[in-house]
């Protein structure tokens, strides 16, 4: 009953910013008190008695997740941006697009080596971005100890490529299609 309330809270826009693509929209779980605490408590869960050192939250949603997850945990927040965004020195990671390839970006001393770091973000879809986001954090020295999603879209398959790469994987909730 729980993961419904969460899934009802947030809203789908279709053909959004396409035609054919469904977007999902966390802003309405985000105004939503009891959905948004929820969300972060599922998402703090599976981590009970695990040792987190920081949280590292992907642009944009991903900064209000995890800094919510990062509070419940008492630990640091790293951001990960988009290239061109974090004003000190930075390490990059490329991913592709659908007509392209973007980069993320880190600080070079946001996290330690030997660090365990919680990787948050709204949704995974393809992958590409947390896939460069755990090798930012992996290559900063950190271990990625969990990658953690509101969303899955599982048709897309980024949850897997994850896994297969043998980064675990938590998500909160999934839905059919793109």
């Amino acid at each position: 009953m729980r993961r419904m309330n969460i899934q009802q809270s947030i809203r789908t826009i279709p053909d959004y910013p396409k035609p054919g693509i469904m977007f999902r929209d966390i802003t309405t779980l985000l105004a939503d008190a009891r959905a948004f605490r929820r969300a972060i408590d599922e998402m703090v869960q599976p981590l009970a008695g695990a040792k987190i050192d920081k949280v590292a939250g992907i642009e944009a949603r991903g900064f209000i997740l995890g800094g919510a997850v990062a509070h419940q945990l008492s630990v640091g927040f790293v951001p990960i941006r988009k290239k061109g965004k974090l004003p000190y020195d930075t390490i990059s990671e490329s991913y592709e697009l659908e007509y392209g390839v973007d980069q993320v970006e880190v600080h070079v001393d946001a996290i330690a080596p030997g660090e365990r770091v919680l990787l948050v973000d709204d949704l995974v879809a393809t992958g590409g971005t947390a896939i460069a986001a755990a090798k930012l954090i992996e290559r900063s020295g950190g271990e990625v100890a969990l990658c953690s999603f509101v969303i899955d879209l599982p048709e897309i398959g980024g949850a897997d490529k994850l896994r297969a790469m043998d980064y675990p994987v938590a998500t909160l909730v999934s839905f059919d299609g793109h």
